[in-house]
């Protein structure tokens, strides 16, 4: 059974810096695209990152890009989401999920697992 399980969300003041984590288990992700989106009161979840698990491979949505990066250790099996100069609006429930597919998907249906999400807040 898979489990994604997200840590490191928080509040912080515009500017500020924030790292979370989905750990991972219950099955090998070598072949899967792991992905970070995020969800705002009031809006549709939103694609911010992706992260191919072998290989390495990346991509950004355009609000995030140069201020937010993915990175994965394989060895405890975790994806992280390094996110510098935090903006107000950058405030949400970030959610890390996996896909089956080792491509660089960007659309949440497209993703099979999910964890129960992080709260992100920051401050102006």
């Amino acid at each position: 059974q898979v489990q994604l399980v997200e840590s490191g969300g928080g509040w912080v003041q515009a500017g500020g810096s924030l790292r979370l984590s989905c750990a991972a288990s219950g099955r090998t992700f070598s072949n899967y695209a792991m992905g970070w989106f995020r969800q705002a009161p009031g809006k549709e979840r939103e694609f911010v990152a992706v992260i191919i698990w072998s290989g390495g491979s990346t991509d950004y949505a355009g609000s995030v890009k140069g201020r937010f990066t993915i990175s994965r250790d394989n060895a405890k099996n975790t994806v992280y989401l390094q996110m510098n100069s935090l903006k107000p609006e950058d405030t949400a429930v970030y959610y890390c999920a996996a896909g089956m597919r080792a491509t660089l998907l960007s659309t949440w249906s497209q993703y099979d697992y999910w964890g129960q999400g992080t709260q992100v807040t920051v401050s102006s």
